[in-house]
């Protein structure tokens, strides 16, 4: 299995969403010893924002920097392409993505390579892969104890999904900033999560396995 693994705070491995997606990446690496792992840090090595020659390339407009503008696009969609399971570990930031997650979001996301628009709407190229997303916040922004706004988990949803990835799960990292006994109870719930995942995904690899089989 390969498995590209994205890291996106600033904070490096003293990041809480860092740590817990490092968690889930060796519970795969667990079921699937023979996984390669891909890594790509953009917290502490952002993409570059896409250009102008990049935005006239995308509306078919001849630019001298096509290629050069093109060029990560490119390496990035490749690195996606050849993942069979993508994992993120991302902090949230004033409610949403942070800027290096959106970064190499518009890079991956273009038109006519990894999705096509149709009157009907936008349809994703690439071949459907589980993505699990750790995502650590200060505050609380999802079940009864939510007091934020979330436009981080629909905005990725969606933006998975107009590519053609839709097999999005979160673990949530709560609180991580309310005190050493709310940070201990919600590493607590988001272990318990990242390892009933892992169970369903290894029963459900089994299973096709199984199949093949026969």
């Amino acid at each position: 299995m390969n498995v590209l693994h994205l890291t996106c705070s600033p904070r490096g491995a003293a990041s809480a969403s860092t740590r817990l997606s490092e968690l889930i990446v060796r519970g795969l690496v667990d079921k699937a010893p023979d996984s390669v792992v891909m890594r790509r840090d953009l917290g502490l090595a952002p993409p570059p924002h896409v250009d102008m020659a990049y935005a006239q390339a995308l509306i078919g407009q001849p630019a001298d920097a096509d290629a050069a503008s093109m060029a990560l696009s490119e390496t990035l969609i490749a690195e996606l392409e050849q993942a069979d399971c993508l994992v993120i570990g991302t902090p949230m930031h004033n409610f949403t993505v942070p800027s290096p997650l959106k970064a190499w979001i518009d890079h991956v996301v273009r038109i006519r390579r990894t999705f096509r628009s149709l009157p009907e709407g936008k349809v994703g190229l690439l071949p459907d892969r589980p993505v699990l997303i750790a995502v650590a916040a200060g505050g609380f922004y999802a079940g009864d104890t939510a007091r934020q706004p979330d436009f981080l988990t629909p905005y990725l949803v969606a933006i998975l999904g107009t590519i053609g990835l839709h097999d999005v799960t979160f673990f949530p990292l709560q609180g991580v900033t309310r005190g050493a006994d709310m940070v201990a109870a919600a590493w607590d719930h988001a272990e318990h999560n990242v390892r009933r995942k892992l169970a369903a995904m290894s029963a459900g690899m089994d299973r096709v396995a199984a199949v093949g089989s026969d």
